[in-house]
């Protein structure tokens, strides 16, 4: 039986962090695959409009054609304990932990927040400075990983970039060139 895990986000853009919490999740959890999911219009970021989704996923493809082990998934579904049914384990930064705790992305119940939670699979969780994670779920990554982030990358920190996206960004502007990614999706 494949045991496969789910790590969602918008990966806009995909990140050196991003592949390194892929993999470590893979080997610490014991993973066959790991499938990166990003929702069509992702909770808290449903303003989000550039890149296109059809590029991020273009990109994340990019990503696992040289990993056998990553997939890619698009969803219709907002919440994390959605897009992780029927994985044996659920993905995420210290974040996303903290939005699953929190009771307003179940309608302000904490009743509702206690039923989904009884629903997800195992967790590996990446921490990350200033959020609280049980030592259970916390995966082990060097603290170095734990600072890296797509703001970061869309704030200049170009060296962030999977080379996937890196390649995708020389190509297009998507994240360093707002006019040039606007220009490349006229002629596009």
């Amino acid at each position: 039986m494949v045991r496969g895990g789910v790590y969602p986000g918008s990966f806009n853009p995909l990140t050196v962090a991003h592949l390194t919490i892929a993999e470590a999740a893979r080997d610490q959890r014991r993973l066959d695959r790991v499938d990166l999911a990003v929702s069509r219009v992702a909770l808290d970021k449903e303003d989000v409009e550039r890149p296109l989704l059809e590029h991020r996923v273009e990109v994340l493809r990019r990503a696992a054609s040289s990993r056998p082990w990553l997939g890619v998934i698009v969803s219709d579904a907002q919440l994390l304990v959605d897009i992780a049914s029927g994985y044996d384990v659920l993905i995420v930064g210290a974040d996303k932990w903290a939005q699953l705790l929190d009771p307003r992305y179940y309608s302000g119940s904490e009743e509702a927040r206690d039923e989904a939670l009884a629903r997800l699979p195992e967790l590996a969780v990446a921490p990350r400075a200033g959020f609280d994670v049980p030592a259970s779920k916390v995966l082990d990554l060097h603290a170095d990983v734990g600072v890296v982030s797509s703001t970061g990358v869309r704030d200049g920190r170009r060296e962030w970039m999977a080379p996937e996206a890196a390649a995708f960004d020389v190509e297009t502007g998507a994240w360093s060139d707002p006019a040039r990614h606007e220009a490349w999706l006229a002629d596009a």
